[in-house]
């Protein structure tokens, strides 16, 4: 690291020291959150400059918190986003990098596979667009199978024809989101856990340790008045990444609306009716996948998500409220474009969120042997989905920085949807380039 750069002065990560903050630390680029997309853009910005000084911020006192450590831990294989769109190339990518990650660090994984199930025959004309959407992006090993097969495949689930995606896998994802956070401390990084930003701006003056006058213009505070200086911030703030934005001065559009899915797990003794991964074909009307069945690491099976409103950002039980982000939501036109279009849909996956007969319904086109009673309430996730103000999801990537002293040395990664997790290594050398380009790294 460059002389006078505070490195080592945060708190680190897993060995985590309870040392703290350097007086006026300075850092060439500061990322801020320590999800697997952030983790994975200070891995690559540190592989590519190692002679810069990076940090990452976070909030939480551990990485992966929030959407990271709370997902499917899928590794999707790129089937269902629109041929040459960035979600297509990214996912298709960042799949087979992950495989490789997983093999170089020994982090398990199974590649059990997924079947997308039509289960009407309204479904397959739907189906077999998809197998060519598939092959358009790339996809390995894509074939269409018949009910026999389905059930050599998959014994308990019934229907007409899959779509076979052999390559398709699961991994738990807080484990390679950790995984990242060492390799970023092994090739110089720093990681300030327990560091909730609360305001970027221009320092006033250079940090007292600094020869090179204002090298290090941009001081970031937290909630506790701590603060850094660096020259460059890239935010990858996921639920808060809009508040973050607005923070800066830059664009608080798109919005960041929270979506809760929350799970089902089937109880131990029924694990063995699930093989791999069980999808419904998606109905294009809708802007959720759906309900399907997703086996994991530790042997378990989830069942779900739905789709309902959060009314927290960070809110993973179903009574968690918070005002603030509840009026943020409400307020927002954009959400009530989207509620009105999908009016139905919405009320029924909120009826669904209160019955378990009503989730268990919609498993049983699948596999009918489950019943009300081998099911549990699982866990929840909460998905920060950006919507525009004309009620759209923002289906693609979106990265802006703003004018200004301070906008001009941010960039904020807006929307880095599903799949981010799978796409993080791809995602991440994207991010890297836009740095790059943008800073003149």
């Amino acid at each position: 690291a460059p002389a006078g750069v505070g490195h080592g002065c945060g708190r680190a990560v897993g060995l985590r020291s309870t040392a703290p903050l350097c007086p006026h630390s300075t850092f060439d680029v500061a990322v801020v959150g320590a999800g697997i997309v952030g983790l994975a853009s200070a891995l690559e910005l540190a592989r590519r400059h190692p002679s810069l000084a990076l940090a990452v911020l976070e909030k939480e006192a551990e990485p992966a918190h929030h959407q990271s450590g709370h997902n499917s831990g899928v590794i999707h294989s790129g089937i269902y986003y629109t041929p040459g769109s960035l979600k297509a190339k990214l996912c298709v990518q960042g799949a087979a990098l992950c495989y490789k990650y997983c093999d170089q660090k020994g982090i398990p994984y199974k590649q059990c596979g997924k079947l997308i199930v039509a289960v009407e025959q309204k479904e397959i004309p739907r189906l077999k667009a998809l197998y060519e959407r598939g092959l358009q992006n790339n996809v390995r090993g894509l074939k269409l199978i018949g009910a026999k097969e389905i059930k050599e495949k998959e014994p308990f689930c019934r229907g007409l024809m899959a779509l076979d995606s052999p390559y398709t896998g699961i991994v738990n994802y807080k484990q390679v989101a950790q995984s990242y956070a060492k390799d970023f401390q092994a090739a110089g990084g720093s990681i300030l856990t327990d560091f909730e930003v609360t305001n970027m701006e221009m320092a006033k003056e250079s940090p007292s340790e600094s020869e090179d006058g204002l090298k290090y213009p941009v001081v970031v505070r937290n909630s506790k008045g701590e603060e850094i200086y660096c020259r460059h911030v890239v935010t990858c703030a996921g639920l808060y990444s809009d508040r973050l934005s607005k923070l800066s001065g830059c664009s608080p559009t798109p919005r960041i609306v929270p979506f809760r899915g929350d799970y089902l797990v089937l109880k131990p003794e029924k694990c063995y009716i699930v093989k791999g991964n069980i999808y419904p074909v998606p109905d294009p009307r809708f802007p959720f996948l759906g309900f399907h069945f997703t086996p994991r690491m530790d042997g378990s099976v989830w069942l779900g998500p739905n789709a309902v409103l959060a009314f927290k950002r960070e809110g993973y039980k179903l009574f968690d409220f918070s005002a603030g982000d509840f009026l943020d939501a409400v307020t927002y036109s954009g959400l009530w474009k989207l509620v009105l279009r999908n009016l139905s849909y919405g009320l029924s996956e909120m009826y669904r969120a209160c019955f378990l007969s009503a989730q268990v319904k919609q498993l049983q086109k699948f596999i009918p042997e489950v019943t009300v009673n081998d099911v549990l309430r699982g866990p929840s996730g909460v998905r920060a989905q950006a919507l525009d103000s004309d009620g759209n999801l923002v289906d693609d990537f979106v990265f802006d920085g703003g004018s200004g002293d301070v906008g001009s040395r941010i960039l904020h990664v807006r929307n880095a949807p599903s799949p981010a997790a799978t796409s993080s290594l791809a995602i991440a050398k994207m991010i890297a380039d836009e740095v790059k380009q943008r800073f003149e790294l």
